[in-house]
């Protein structure tokens, strides 16, 4: 793939973006953006979309990659209530799905909300791996190293901070102890920055069949904001040198909402990445959360979109991406019409956890490293955040985990139809009610009176026996969820915006 050169410069009318395929200049529009966000935000699938409506269920809901919500968690105080959350495993057959978390990072990205730790001494991962092994080998006996493996995720952080020889490390750890299935799903978060020939070829050997790049966003002005310089030559290397290893399936993450970001330089951006042929993006809307994440306060130094220019933004984002083809599995996630999501999300067999959406149901997901979560199908645990307080519980024979939840019959019943909700953009009363053994209409008869007012808002079509969820209620299928929520939404702060 040619590498294609992109420059930005300063104009009296404001930021123009060049390359040899678009020009996008952004004052012109600009001038106009306000007024059109007052009068409606059109073609979010066959309609127009009044954008005081967007801005009413612009509010704090949760992401329901689990439920209950991460926020209902308990600590865990001692050891042997540390074991009877790892029960489930002991007494489960099933497929497993593994989660490493890689947690270190060579500079600091100012938005960023995970569990990180900078640092450019690569010795760090050396150690780091040594107490991996330590939680694998202590967790391996209570969940069973003759269960399939369907699905690896090295999450961070930035898992290509690893050397090489580290990544080839790793590998050969885990495929000492865990039976993979021949089809695995194999993937990786990559930082383009931090990305080299050599790290894409041991990632390979080991068996990683997809990868997640982290664009964020091509504006450089928007770059030096967040801290992150990332040019489009940076990506399309990486990309080069992914393709050209095999990797067969490649997703984009992009941000909308970030300091001086505008409708025109996202359309840049979009039409930029577009041309890196991704299988699938994830765009998701900033969370300024600087209470938690202390060094989003620096942004606040730099010009953070209002509400109505994200609204504008994510009009954009499913105008461009559904005019180019590609399908709207729902929410932030955006695949090509034949990608293996899509296609279990029409065969209705599509799932949603922790790692997002996935093909695999009734998996266990047994993960490792700070700040892991784990799921079997009556508990939650999460690890210790801290890496120091993770090297101490191991090195004291302890289990590194710190807070928990186990599921009463309501909440795996709740769980199930959100789960369903999200993944099928719709609900059969009647099937669902079978399958969880009760009168769904009878049993959620509270719940669903809660959905009167998203159908006349046209975020719902109900039926006597079900619902389907329109086209802008893919997009905001979060306040779709939440009626079916039976736990107080407490500390709304922490969860992101629906927009």
């Amino acid at each position: 793939m040619p590498i294609l050169k992109t420059s930005f410069r300063w104009a009296a009318t404001g930021w123009i973006c060049r390359n040899p395929r678009w020009i996008c200049k952004a004052s012109d529009f600009e001038i106009r953006e306000t007024v059109a966000v007052k009068e409606s935000i059109e073609n979010i699938g066959h309609g127009v979309v009044d954008a005081d409506l967007l801005q009413k269920y612009n509010r704090p809901v949760p992401r329901y990659t689990s439920y209950p919500t991460a926020l209902k968690f308990k600590s865990i105080d001692d050891l042997d209530s540390a074991r009877a959350f790892l029960a489930d495993s002991e007494d489960a057959k099933g497929l497993v799905s593994l989660y490493i978390h890689l947690p270190f990072c060579k500079s600091l990205c100012w938005f960023c909300g995970c569990t990180k730790i900078i640092s450019t001494d690569q010795s760090v991962a050396d150690r780091y791996l040594d107490y991996l092994e330590m939680e694998i080998d202590m967790v391996l006996p209570r969940v069973g190293a003759d269960r399939k493996v369907v699905q690896l995720h090295f999450g961070g952080g930035s898992p290509n901070f690893l050397s090489p020889e580290q990544i080839e490390r790793l590998g050969g750890m885990l495929q000492a102890r865990f039976d993979f299935a021949a089809d695995a799903e194999m993937s990786v978060e990559i930082d383009p920055r931090t990305l080299t020939k050599a790290k894409v070829d041991a990632f390979v050997a080991m068996g990683i069949n997809r990868a997640s790049l982290g664009v964020q966003d091509l504006d450089p002005e928007v770059q030096k904001a967040i801290h992150r310089i990332q040019p489009t030559e940076m990506n399309r290397e990486a990309i080069k040198w992914l393709r050209d290893a095999g990797i067969d399936s490649l997703n984009v993450d992009l941000i909308y909402g970030l300091p001086g970001q505008s409708v025109e330089s996202f359309k840049c951006t979009l039409d930029e990445v577009l041309d890196y042929k991704p299988d699938r993006f994830a765009i998701f809307s900033y969370a300024h959360i600087p209470w938690s994440k202390f060094a989003q306060k620096i942004l606040e130094q730099s010009s953070i979109p209002e509400a109505s220019v994200k609204i504008q933004l994510l009009q954009l984002i499913v105008k461009t991406l559904k005019g180019r083809g590609y399908a709207h599995i729902g929410m932030d996630h955006f695949t090509v019409a034949d990608d293996s999501l899509a296609v279990a999300q029409r065969a209705g067999t599509l799932q949603r956890n922790f790692q997002g959406y996935s093909l695999y149901a009734d998996t266990e997901i047994c993960s490792f490293g700070i700040s892991s979560i784990s799921q079997t199908d009556r508990t939650y645990r999460q690890n210790v955040k801290e890496l120091d307080v993770y090297y101490k519980r191991l090195d004291a024979g302890e289990l590194p985990i710190e807070r928990g939840y186990m599921l009463d019959r309501e909440d795996r019943i709740r769980r199930e139809v959100i789960m369903r909700l999200m993944c099928d953009m719709k609900l059969d009363y009647r099937s669902l009610g079978e399958s969880l053994d009760i009168d769904f209409k009878e049993h959620f008869r509270l719940d669903l009176d809660k959905l009167e007012s998203l159908q006349r808002d046209g975020l719902v079509e109900l039926q006597d026996d079900g619902l389907a969820v329109t086209d802008l209620g893919r997009l905001l299928i979060r306040n779709i969820a939440v009626a079916f929520d039976a736990h107080s939404v407490e500390k709304e702060k922490a969860f992101s915006k629906a927009v």
